[in-house]
Order: structure tokens, then C-alpha cells, then sequence
């Protein structure tokens, strides 16, 4: 994963290239949150980019996040580690609810109304409500998980049945929606991934209309080879992993 001087000069290359981006789309580079992808990472290596100024971390299993961030909260020490934001970006299972309520601090990839019903029961002893994505299928994929919406607008059936799991979602008293969040497909040029976050964008906007009460500011969309593309769609988070901590072994 290379020494602390790639380290530095990756997250430097990353955070002109959401400048650049922004700057293309007439928005402010600030408006842009980066969110680290740190899965398989080594403690080590994800305290490192801390010390560099990151402060967002995402991470896509929850047994991993169990045994990773008291390390990383050892090596920083408790003040430095408190300062830093911890999102869960994987799929979470039923079964994991409790744990990943404790770990993270956020949680950008509630896919369901049952699962958004078992995070709610499970915030409900915090003093806040949990911040949340809703993961949106927008490629209407069958590999990925996310609310349907890949016929969204036109099958009327499935905008109906979107529009009724969110305003459930959005009644939850535990629960803050903050945005959406999707994956874009995999695909050879990030061009073709543009309709996708054109359409979340829309699909956000389509929400702050219908559903006013929702805050509807986040959308988490771009990953390491195409976030410039997503930004200039919209996106205000994207996670990257590998533009920042290099291939993985």
C-alpha cells in the first residue's frame, strides 16, 4: 500500500481532483465530503491518513470495524480518534443491527424499510436520532442492494412502492435521513456512469418535493474511477478507497 509519503501525495492528487471537479460544476470544493473507504486497510495505515487531515471513514463490514477501530482508536489516542466520523457503506445484516448502531456513526447504506424498523428500534436509547442513507438501486441491478428505483420514474408501480417505503422510513422517530446513496455499475468508462447519478439526483430532488420534512442535502455517489463524474452530477460524498490507499494486496 506504499509509504507515508504515497499516502500523503495520493490524498493531495484526490483533493485536487474534487476541487477541479466542483470548480467544473460551479460548486464549492467544501461541498464535497470525503469519505475514506478503509476495508482491509490495517490500522495502521488508516491512522496514518488521519494524522493527514482525513476525518470520514467508511467501512463495509462490521466485524472488521469491531476489531479495527480500537486499534486505530489506540494508536491516535481517545481526543484524535473522537474528532473522526465512522459510516458503515456495507450491506448490513439483520443480525448486526445492534453492533453497528454502537460502532458508526452514521450509517449510509439502510436498504430496506425492515432494516430501517430494526435501526430504529435500535437508536432508540441514543441521545440523537441515527443519521442514515437510503441506498438506492438505481441501476435496477440484480447483484445490488438498495431500494428498487431502476425503473424509476416511468413504472408507476415502483415509484409507488419507493415513495411508500420512504415516507414509512422518514416517520421512524430514531431515525435522520440525510440523502441518498448508490454504486454506480461497473463499467470501462466513467462517462457511462453519468446517467445513474443524473438520475439519483433526480430521483433527491423528486423527494424534496414529495417529502419536504426530509433533509435530502446528501448524496453519496463516486467511487475511485468515477467520483469526478459523480461530482459534477452532484455528488456531495464520495468514498474512495483505492485512489487513496493505492491497489489493495
Amino acid at each position: 500500500m506504499g509509504s507515508e509519503q504515497e499516502l500523503r501525495e495520493r490524498l493531495e492528487s484526490v483533493r485536487s481532483r474534487i476541487a477541479a471537479a466542483a470548480q467544473r460544476a460551479g460548486r464549492a470544493p467544501e461541498d464535497v465530503r470525503l469519505v475514506a473507504v478503509s476495508k482491509t486497510v490495517p490500522a495502521e495505515r488508516v491512522a496514518a491518513l488521519a494524522r493527514l487531515g482525513v476525518d470520514c471513514f467508511g467501512e463495509n463490514r462490521v466485524e472488521e470495524a469491531v476489531d479495527k477501530l480500537p486499534q486505530i482508536r489506540e494508536i491516535l489516542g481517545p481526543e484524535a480518534y473522537d474528532r473522526l466520523r465512522w459510516c458503515l457503506i456495507g450491506h448490513l445484516q439483520s443480525r448486526k443491527v445492534h453492533q453497528a448502531v454502537t460502532l458508526f456513526d452514521e450509517i449510509h447504506s439502510l436498504d430496506s424499510l425492515r432494516l430501517a424498523m430494526r435501526l430504529d428500534r435500535q437508536a432508540a436509547d441514543l441521545e440523537r436520532p441515527l443519521p442514515v442513507l437510503l441506498e438506492i438501486n438505481i441501476s435496477g441491478e440484480a447483484s445490488k442492494f438498495g431500494l428498487p428505483a431502476g425503473r424509476w420514474p416511468e413504472d408507476a408501480g415502483q415509484s409507488a412502492a419507493l415513495y411508500a417505503d420512504i415516507e414509512a422510513i422518514l416517520a421512524l422517530p430514531h431515525l435522520a435521513v440525510q440523502g441518498l446513496m448508490t454504486i454506480a455499475p461497473l463499467v470501462a468508462d466513467p462517462e457511462q456512469a453519468r446517467p445513474f447519478f443524473r438520475r439519483l439526483r433526480q430521483l433527491r430532488d423528486a423527494l424534496r418535493g414529495r417529502f419536504p420534512e426530509g433533509a435530502w442535502r446528501e448524496l453519496s455517489m463516486g467511487m475511485s474511477d468515477d467520483y469526478e463524474v459523480a461530482i459534477e452530477e452532484g455528488s456531495t460524498m464520495v468514498r474512495l478507497g483505492r485512489a487513496l490507499f493505492g491497489p489493495r494486496g
